[in-house]
């Protein structure tokens, strides 16, 4: 008997601290909140922002002309003086420029899509939809973009197309243009660019389409009860209220191409973009202040792009 009253003595001490700090935390949810969270903060915490802030700090040190080792005795700005050097700017304009294109394509292409998509389809169409919009995610990306190297490689599917339709003169005259063509599509701007469109495309559709689902029927009928025709109440009414979702869209388009090095390795030319130039700085260079200086130009860029989206009410539709 004295053996199983201790025990029984043991069960209920232990139910009485645990009773005692359930108490506790529902006199303080705030305090459960918080050690709930602590270990994603830490992560975050030290891991992501760490890594940045220690990013940040090495794109202050430089190189040493003479012995090429990098000097960590002092903060300087020279580092970032090298950004403003023709070749680099060029870099940088580059990349800008072929991010706000994609951007810009990705717009386009997915709204009537996404269009579609929330006004009309439904059930069995609907999942069609969701299905064809997902499933390119669900392949490797590197298969993806090895797949597009030989689809628009000189002996490819796309060059045999042209051919079938007797539209080869076609295709040359478009690759003899200065800067965006080559000597195939694979190893030319155009090509870049459309590898990047058809990989970022989905992160496009997804936020327009569930923008223009939170369009009030109501209002599209209030508009033609009004008398406004069908593009009036488009351009007046849909595209105002779907807006923040094109932005949402662009947040994710326009900042993956920004800082991809892949898809500009395995399709395009020679010339880098930025996460060429930090992947070659911070390897076979040897010169990893530059590297970080390079990855501060994207930080920055997207600091201001995600502000302006805010303010557009962008980030309701993601």
């Amino acid at each position: 008997m004295s053996v199983a009253a201790a025990e029984s003595g043991v069960i209920l001490q232990r139910r009485g601290v645990l009773a005692a700090i359930g108490d506790y935390f529902w006199r303080r949810p705030g305090m459960l909140i918080f050690l709930m969270l602590l270990p994603a903060l830490l992560w975050l915490g030290i891991v992501y922002l760490g890594s940045l802030l220690a990013l940040l700090l090495q794109s202050f040190f430089a190189i040493d002309e003479f012995s090429g080792v990098v000097d960590r005795s002092q903060l300087t700005l020279k580092t970032y003086a090298e950004l403003l050097r023709p070749q680099n700017v060029d870099i940088i304009f580059r990349t800008v420029l072929m991010a706000a294109s994609v951007t810009v394509a990705s717009a386009v292409i997915a709204f009537p899509i996404a269009y579609v998509a929330a006004r009309y389809a439904k059930g069995y169409w609907k999942a069609l939809f969701y299905l064809g919009v997902m499933l390119p995610l669900w392949a490797s990306y590197l298969v993806k973009i090895y797949a597009w190297k030989l689809i628009l490689a000189r002996e490819g599917i796309l060059n045999w197309v042209f051919e079938q339709l007797h539209l080869t003169w076609l295709l040359q005259a478009w690759l003899s243009i200065p800067v965006i063509g080559g000597n195939s599509l694979s190893i030319s701007y155009t090509g870049t660019f459309l590898v990047f469109l058809y990989v970022w495309m989905p992160y496009m559709i997804l936020p327009i389409q569930a923008a223009i689902e939170r369009v009030p029927t109501n209002l599209l009928d209030a508009s033609s009860d009004l008398g406004a025709t069908p593009r009036q109440t488009f351009w007046k009414v849909i595209f105002p209220l779907a807006l923040p979702g094109v932005i949402a869209g662009s947040i994710f388009t326009f900042s993956l191409t920004l800082g991809d090095y892949i898809i500009p390795q395995i399709v395009g030319t020679s010339h880098f973009f930025i996460g060429q130039a930090v992947y070659s700085h911070q390897g076979t260079a040897g010169n990893i202040p530059l590297a970080a200086a390079f990855t501060v130009v994207p930080i920055v860029i997207m600091g201001i792009y995600l502000t302006l989206a805010k303010r557009a009410g962008a980030f309701d539709a993601l």
